[in-house]
């Protein structure tokens, strides 16, 4: 049944159930076929009304902070797994309550908080994330392999002395990757850091595995995993964010000017800066139902959104006819990282949150007004 996006609140965000259940079903069907387990990535998607839905699926979840584990352990309830590059003292006790898996960024931080892990009030597996030194992501903005990252030990950092009490290590390189980048840092990772993998419990490969994407190679991920868990004995986690949640929602928007300078202008109630801010951080170009690449189509407009900064440009993009004050326009691939990422500059109202399934159809599940902005600082 296809979604009427007339009926819906704009701006509003839209994730449709069905495609998401289809994403959970390739990601359980890798768990069951390598005994590796996926884990929720909550920093792409954290929409917790599917969390249900997604525990009957995954694992459990990914952290990297305090409340997104709260989150996690309220919502899900199964696995929650926390790394931050440092902790602080005053919320490492709440953490762990909450978390099964701590991972440290350092060894002086596994130092610091090891005798708190011992007295933890349920057992705590805790891991050191390392940095193999070797990325194939392209935007330096992304890349946790980077000179001088804050990201992981290094081979020449790495203290064997230190890894009493540790159950795993941990590493993450990709960004919207395929399984070969996975599979050229896995080699990297062995011959860095390979000699002590048989000393441990797990081993997290971390996230950016495009997984669900049409184009990914699913059969060497699960050779990738097999061959690890098979040579060092350990339990395979990945944390992927935007492989649950990718091509499952929708930004609706509406048309609120139509004027010329230079190119056709149209204003949306939808900001780049606000609602879709890696649009600008990425960056990249959202799709648009009906829509084209500028010249494709008849009519090329730049779309813009309403705030004061001048470079709230979401793009240029064609159509086959005007657009005119009132229009929708829907953007594609809009679940992850826009909703987590947005914010209220200008005192921009967010987005409504919908959810859509093919029993109940569009289902408001929260609206924002002004005590949303005004409460947020005062």
């Amino acid at each position: 049944m296809a979604i009427d996006f007339s009926v819906v609140p704009s701006p509003s965000y839209l994730v449709d159930e069905r495609l998401l259940v289809k994403n959970l079903e390739t990601l359980k069907r890798l768990q069951e076929r390598t005994g590796c387990k996926v884990l929720l990535a909550q920093k792409a998607f954290s929409m917790y009304a599917f969390y249900p839905l997604i525990g009957r699926y995954l694992s459990g979840v990914a952290s990297s902070s305090l409340y997104e584990a709260r989150l996690g352990r309220e919502e899900m309830d199964r696995e929650v797994h926390i790394y931050s590059p440092a902790y602080g003292e005053k919320d490492f006790a709440e953490i762990l309550e909450v978390s099964d898996h701590v991972v440290f960024n350092s060894f002086s931080q596994w130092a610091r908080f090891k005798d708190q892990v011992k007295r933890a009030p349920h057992p705590v597996s805790c891991g050191i994330r390392v940095n193999p030194e070797y990325s194939e992501v392209e935007t330096g903005l992304y890349d946790p392999c980077a000179p001088y990252s804050r990201m992981g030990v290094t081979e020449a950092n790495f203290d064997p002395d230190a890894l009493d009490g540790l159950d795993g290590i941990h590493f993450h390189t990709l960004c919207e990757q395929n399984s070969d980048a996975l599979e050229h840092t896995l080699a990297a990772v062995e011959s860095k850091f390979g000699k002590y993998l048989n000393r441990m419990k797990w081993i997290n490969f971390g996230g950016g595995h495009h997984i669900t994407r049409a184009d990914y190679d699913l059969g060497r991920l699960e050779r990738c995993i097999t061959a690890i868990q098979d040579k060092y004995d350990v339990q395979v986690y990945l944390e992927p964010g935007e492989a649950i949640a990718l091509n499952t929602g929708y930004l609706v928007s509406t048309v609120l000017d139509v004027f010329e300078n230079g190119m056709p202008i149209a204003i949306l109630d939808t900001s780049a800066t606000c609602h879709m801010p890696d649009v600008l951080e990425m960056p990249y170009r959202p799709e648009i139902i009906g829509a084209g690449k500028p010249r494709e189509k008849a009519i090329t407009y730049r779309l813009g959104g309403p705030t004061c900064l001048a470079g709230d440009v979401i793009g240029d993009y064609s159509f086959d006819r005007p657009l005119h004050v009132g229009d929708r326009v829907v953007f594609c691939d809009m679940a992850i990282y826009s909703m987590v990422k947005n914010n209220t500059f200008n005192g921009i109202a967010l987005p409504a949150i919908v959810a859509y399934s093919e029993e109940s159809g569009a289902r408001i599940i929260k609206q924002f007004g002004y005590e949303n902005f005004k409460t947020r600082l005062s």
